[in-house]
This record gives structure tokens, C-alpha cells and sequence, in this order.
């Protein structure tokens, strides 16, 4: 059973699945289809033609640097490694017509016995306090995984977020250290499709937001894993289907 409402201004979408109901916010209109902006973006080079589901993904973490390889491999035997990773945001892209819509979401707060760093509290406003209840990352990894399954992930700034994944998939015994649980080739990454729409421009989220005329005022006081998720969502289905707005438009 499907039930849509306005929330706060947005629409969302109520799905019932097995007594699990899940708020799926969703695109009110599919921009009209624009010719590309750039060759690497046009039918024939789209990693996402042919694909009917993508999954965009957004991670907040401790601010703290991801050991080396080497690091790891000197450190004493028994030891644990830190945990990165304490928000995870991912949300469902579906293929509707000749545009896109948003699905459903999965989100997960995680502890990371670790502590955070304080420069990175002041970018998404997550306390210790606020984690000591959460899972660890093993409690989570097997229904993060389900919610990926094996379709193309969408990520702004993609190295960060495979990163992170493969660090913790590693630390957590889901796979060898330096393995590639999630490669470079299993990303789509707005970063680089807005380099090419906006060549010259700032490559940042918010930027790319603003010059796509994009609401991102939820953003202004902290990021947010889903949050981001959902702008990058919107990014990449304005971008991919050319509705990038006023060319002429002047930006800082």
C-alpha cells in the first residue's frame, strides 16, 4: 500500500512493506529530457543506461584520518583498528518513463568506538552522546549491503564514501585488507559529472546545488548523511537529464 502526503512542504511517499513502513520522498515532476551538456555525458558513455535502480550514498564520519595499509600491518597483533564511519544515508533512485524518481531510504547512525574529532562535529553537529546507543558497523553491515545490492552507487566526491566502505568492511572481517569490496567502477560521481556541465566551477556540494537551483537550506546549520544523499540525488537526475537551469547565470 502506497500513500502520499505533504510533509513540511515535500511530498513523501508512505510505503507498507511486510508491516514496515518506510517514508520515501519523491520527485513532484521528471524534468523534460535536454540534449548533454558534454560528450561524456551523452547516451553512449552513460554508465547508468540500461540500469532501472541506482542508489545514492552519503557518510559522515569521525573526521579522523584512515590508517594506511601499512599502519594497519605494523600495528600489534589483537589490535583493533578505529572505527570512520558513524552516519550512513542512502537513498533509492528508480527509473520511471524517460526520467527519475526517489524511493526508498535506509539510514543508520553508527558507533565507532572512537572518538570524533572536533573539527568534524562542527560540519555535521554529531556528538559522542548521540552515538552511544547506535550499532557498530558489523550490526548494520548486512543490511547496508541488502539495501545496495549490486546496482551503481551515486556519490559526490566518490573516493571518500568507497573509502570508507571498504575500511570498515575490512575492520570488521567482511573482507582483506585493500580489497576492493566497493571499486572506483562501481560509482557514478556528481563531483566529476559537475566538472563537466560547469567546467571551471567549485566542485562542492553546495555549489553544484546552487548553480542547479537546488534547495539546500536544511543544510546551512550541519550536513547530514541522508541529507545529502537526497541533494545528491537531485544533482545527479538534473544533470544526467540536462535540466541544469539558466545558463547565464552568474555565481560566486
Amino acid at each position: 500500500m502506497t500513500v502520499v502526503s505533504l510533509i513540511g512542504g515535500r511530498r513523501f511517499r508512505h510505503a507498507t512493506l511486510g508491516g514496515v513502513t518506510e517514508r520515501c520522498p519523491c520527485f513532484t515532476s521528471v524534468p523534460q529530457v535536454a540534449p548533454p551538456m558534454k560528450d561524456w555525458i551523452s547516451m553512449s558513455m552513460q554508465p547508468w543506461e540500461g540500469r532501472d535502480r541506482l542508489v545514492a550514498i552519503d557518510i559522515e564520519t569521525t573526521g579522523r584520518r584512515l590508517p594506511s595499509l601499512q599502519d594497519i600491518s605494523k600495528a600489534p597483533k589483537g589490535l583493533r583498528q578505529p572505527g570512520i564511519i558513524i552516519e550512513i544515508g542512502c537513498l533509492e533512485i528508480i527509473r520511471e518513463g524517460d526520467g527519475w524518481r526517489k524511493a526508498r531510504s535506509w539510514e543508520s547512525r553508527v558507533n565507532p568506538d572512537a572518538p570524533l574529532h572536533p573539527d568534524a562535529i562542527k560540519v555535521h553537529g554529531i556528538k559522542p552522546a548521540d552515538l552511544k546507543v547506535a550499532p557498530r558497523f558489523p550490526e548494520v553491515a548486512d543490511a547496508l549491503f541488502a539495501f545496495l545490492g549490486e546496482d551503481l552507487l551515486v556519490a559526490h566526491a566518490y573516493e571518500n564514501e568507497m573509502d570508507f566502505l571498504n575500511y570498515e568492511f575490512a575492520r570488521c572481517g567482511r573482507a582483506a585488507w585493500g580489497a576492493d569490496t566497493f571499486s572506483a567502477d562501481r560509482f557514478i560521481c556528481t563531483k566529476e559529472m559537475s566538472h563537466a556541465v560547469f567546467p571551471g566551477a567549485s566542485g562542492s556540494l553546495d555549489a553544484l546545488c546552487d548553480r542547479l537551483w537546488l534547495d539546500r537550506s536544511d543544510r546551512f546549520a550541519h550536513h547530514g548523511a541522508l541529507l545529502d544523499a537526497d541533494l545528491t540525488a537531485d544533482a545527479f537526475v538534473k544533470m544526467a537529464l540536462g535540466d541544469t537551469g539558466p545558463r547565464d547565470a552568474v555565481y560566486e
